[in-house]
């Protein structure tokens, strides 16, 4: 039977990138419906509520830049670390195949795409990923996102991120939410950039924290 860990990854990757992919593609079908500040908000709200529904579960991370983050500062096991991105893809991939699914003429399905610069982009990705796991790593327990205040705080910077900077680089930070849109919708000519910046970013926030925080360095 398969870890409940792993299909608790797989369903809050599935949740997110569906309500949070799927409010981009319903904004382009009905006319800016949702609006670009509902979105960032739908974004934001997924987050919070995956963390409420299955943080005790497998620590919601539905991030492969999260897991590992949280693995290279020594608070997850690196044996787990393939597993639990192999749920997240399985997940993003079928929310992503679902909303093609739905919505067969929407060309990039929510896939993000930088509108200025490519360089500008990964900028952009590599200090919003930052800023993200060091709050994840402030109000985590372990490698847990778990608890009100974690499902708050991180949903808050998801939504904030994406407020301001969505219309620049899309405010992904995070690869898996960006690679099953990319491929499912073929858009990969500035998929390098989702795919980097927010590992290099992430990194950057363990270290961050652990000269802050951490008594022993």
């Amino acid at each position: 039977m398969m870890d409940r860990r792993y299909i608790s990854e797989l369903v809050g990757t599935f949740s997110m990138v569906f309500c949070g992919t799927g409010a981009i593609v319903i904004n382009q079908e009905t006319g800016g419906a949702i609006t670009h500040v509902g979105i960032a908000i739908t974004f934001g709200l997924i987050v919070a509520s995956m963390i409420f529904a299955l943080g005790d579960v497998s620590g919601a991370h539905m991030n492969p830049a999260v897991t590992l983050s949280f693995a290279v500062s020594g608070q997850f096991p690196f044996k787990d670390v393939i597993p639990y991105i192999i749920s997240q893809g399985l997940g993003a991939f079928a929310a992503s195949g679902l909303l093609k699914l739905s919505f067969p003429d929407n060309l990039l399905l929510g896939a993000t795409i930088p509108s200025g610069s490519d360089m500008q982009s990964f900028l952009f990705e590599v200090v919003l990923t930052m800023i993200l796991v060091m709050v994840i790593f402030n109000v985590s327990k372990g490698s847990k996102e778990k608890g009100i205040t974690a499902a708050i705080a991180i949903g808050c910077v998801v939504g904030l991120e994406a407020m301001f900077a969505g219309p620049v680089c899309g405010a992904s930070m995070n690869p898996i939410r960006s690679l099953s849109p990319a491929i499912v919708s073929w858009h990969i000519e500035h998929l390098w950039i989702y795919l980097t910046a927010p590992f290099v970013g992430a990194l950057l926030g363990v270290f961050i924290h652990k000269n802050l925080f951490d008594k022993n360095v």
